[in-house]
């Protein structure tokens, strides 16, 4: 991915990143002890911020931290930073910490102010080559903690699953827990299977994607019939085709899975119907 972009948010304050400070004590330093969101901008504008701010809050509920805005507040500060940060196409990175105490203690957990940090960087725009011939991906054992549904900063096992594929010279790490499908290091997967598209139900194994959503209801808009159910790892590889969703992938089509062709091997069907309609939805503000 690119370079962020100049202007950050730091505690109400927009300033260069490159002058941006959180003390040593920041329990997201010292314990991980903060939560995320990371959301796509088209032309200047918030793509379904609901869904993020939604998340958030839930996350920030299940930590027992303090969220500081409203959603409408966190659309504001936002998009006056995707503003000074020059619009257009961009990604925003926002993370909330408990905040800095003035020592390290496990617990209780203190009540200090919450620490604020967002930043924007431009639009990694799948490449031609994902579009047309694919991504290969490898499977990996799902290492991760047991709220996978929070949307924490404590990402060391994600970051490892990561690296993995990346030694493979693969493009993600597909994850399997007791012979299931989880979901990507860093992405959900949805499999279709005789025209059925299926995705793993919602639970602390997985965390509730705001990707997923849009690809739910587009589908719905197609006609592609789709299922919430548990994919047992026989399933996973014997998919028509398989599809990663992300804020930053959109929806991108899995063509090898361990070195072996998922389908025909190439981009499926499905996946370029809905591929289309995502390109056009994200092109009619009104849907936003």
């Amino acid at each position: 991915m690119a370079a962020p972009l100049n202007w950050c948010l730091l505690n109400g304050q927009r300033m260069p990143l490159a002058e941006a400070r959180i003390s040593p004590l920041d329990r997201s330093f010292l314990f991980g002890d903060g939560i995320y969101e990371v959301m796509p901008v088209y032309g200047g504008r918030l793509f379904r911020p609901g869904l993020h701010f939604d998340r958030l809050a839930r996350s920030a509920a299940a930590l027992q931290i303090v969220n500081p805005h409203s959603p409408q507040q966190w659309a504001t500060v936002l998009q006056d930073l995707v503003a000074a940060n020059g619009g257009g196409d961009q990604y925003v990175y926002l993370q909330l910490s408990r905040g800095a105490d003035v020592q390290r203690n496990h617990a209780p957990l203190p009540q200090v102010p919450p620490t604020v940090f967002a930043f924007c960087a431009p639009w990694p725009q799948t490449t031609e080559k994902t579009l047309r011939e694919g991504l290969s991906c490898i499977t990996a054992a799902d290492t991760r903690w047991a709220r996978c549904d929070i949307k924490s900063v404590a990402l060391l096992a994600n970051v490892l699953l990561r690296q993995q594929a990346v030694d493979a010279g693969a493009g993600e790490a597909i994850l399997l827990r007791d012979g299931e499908l989880t979901e990507g290091s860093a992405s959900t997967v949805h499999v279709i299977r005789h025209g059925v598209l299926m995705t793993p139900p919602d639970s602390t194994r997985i965390l509730p994607g705001t990707t997923r959503r849009v690809v739910e209801e587009l589908a719905d808009e197609l006609g592609i019939a789709r299922v919430d159910t548990r994919i047992s790892e026989a399933e996973l590889r014997g998919a028509d085709e398989i599809w990663l969703g992300a804020a930053t992938r959109e929806v991108q089509p899995v063509t090898r899975l361990d070195d072996r062709p998922v389908g025909s091997g190439a981009p499926g069907p499905l996946w370029r119907r809905l591929y289309e309609a995502w390109q056009k939805l994200k092109s009619d503000p009104s849907r936003f």
